[in-house]
């Protein structure tokens, strides 16, 4: 309401108010609370239009994501170092009812003991040395009414494990040197790539804190489970590798793409980007399309057991640092590309990607007379 005097003659006649009605003007500032919380933060920002892939491992995955999304259920995500588990993460809470409110990521590998324990619940004044002055409120606070992502939740210690069992059975957490329980209503997104049955077996991870953070697992199938997958992952990827590199790459070509599923991918999708940046990289600003003469050697093919390529290695192994092995292989792979071009340089800088001038300075390096 605003009010303003009425005066005549110096004297007050009366008054004058006009009544706002403010239910709009707050559902505008809700409105622009929830937008400016998404430019803040910034955090869960991939959908499950992110998730490339056709094969039905993957698109199994995917229908139960969307269906935990919709649940308030705590979600264990398994799979492989480099399937994509962080993506499904951001994917589920952008689905969610929780979507308008924070995503917290935290690599529980990533922080020690000490400090993953005070930066998850927080902690009093006073808790311990160099503790903020008013204490700290945790990032299960910070995350209250949106979803926390627990990358590698088969690291944290036991002490980290009571704990957090209390935040999924109490819906609360007490400050490290504090007793007030501070209730929350967090959604818990929890990610693995180890086998959490074996710590369990092994008395490493409590089974009462598995069980409840296992409760709607997702398995995310590894590449190599998914090769007809790597066509259409390569061309996405490529998209993404000509923002960050200024390149006009169109794709690759059948024979990289029939190179690139002979692979066993060990290090999975992101392996995958990374042999296409490393092709990118050395590639002539002329090719537009990743043939097999662009990509990197790939190593672990298939058709050789774990203990076949250890033994490979092993065989291999001399006094020779990694420096070496590297020249030793970039000569030899320059030698035979300039005799298949009949010593002809150009064609041979291309081929290999090089800039003429960076090819004349290896020949010199390597004494190449061809």
């Amino acid at each position: 309401m605003n009010v303003a005097p009425v005066i005549v003659d110096g004297n007050i006649k009366g008054s004058v108010g006009v009544i706002h009605d403010m239910s709009e003007i707050e559902s505008l500032n809700l409105e622009l609370k929830k937008a400016k919380q998404i430019i803040r933060t910034l955090e869960a920002k991939y959908t499950f239009d992110d998730i490339v892939g056709e094969s039905g491992e993957l698109k199994f995955a995917i229908d139960q994501a969307k269906i935990a999304a919709e649940t308030p259920a705590t979600i264990l995500l398994r799979g492989e170092s480099g399937t994509g588990k962080e993506l499904f993460a951001h994917a589920i809470h952008n689905a969610s009812k929780r979507k308008f409110n924070k995503f917290i990521r935290v690599n529980c590998a990533a922080i020690s003991e000490t400090l993953l324990e005070s930066e998850l619940f927080g902690y009093e004044e006073g808790a311990f040395s160099g503790a903020k002055r008013g204490g700290k409120k945790g990032l299960f606070e910070d995350a209250n009414g949106g979803s926390i992502f627990l990358d590698e939740i088969g690291e944290i210690t036991p002490k980290t494990q009571a704990k957090l069992l209390r935040v999924l059975q109490e819906q609360e957490v007490v400050r490290v040197g504090g007793t007030k329980a501070i209730p929350i209503d967090v959604r818990i997104i929890a990610a693995t790539n180890i086998d959490m049955e074996k710590k369990i077996e092994k008395k490493e991870f409590r089974s009462d804190l598995y069980y409840r953070l296992n409760r709607m697992p997702i398995f995310i199938p590894a590449l190599r489970k998914r090769k007809e997958d790597i066509p259409q992952l390569c061309q996405h990827l490529i998209n993404k590798l000509n923002q960050d590199y200024g390149r006009n790459v169109e794709g690759v070509t059948i024979k990289g793409e029939q190179l690139l599923k002979e692979y066993d991918w060990p290090g999975n999708v992101r392996e995958l980007e990374n042999i296409l940046g490393r092709a990118m990289i050395h590639m002539h600003y002329s090719y537009k399309f990743i043939d097999e003469i662009h990509l990197p050697p790939l190593s672990d093919p298939i058709g050789n057991s774990k203990e076949e390529t250890k033994s490979l290695k092993s065989s291999d192994l001399g006094e020779k640092s990694l420096q070496q092995v590297i020249e030793e292989t970039e000569e030899d792979w320059i030698r035979a590309v300039l005799t298949s071009n009949n010593g002809n340089k150009t064609k041979t800088a291309q081929q290999l990607g090089v800039s003429i001038r960076n090819l004349y300075y290896k020949l010199e390096k390597y004494n190449i007379n061809e």
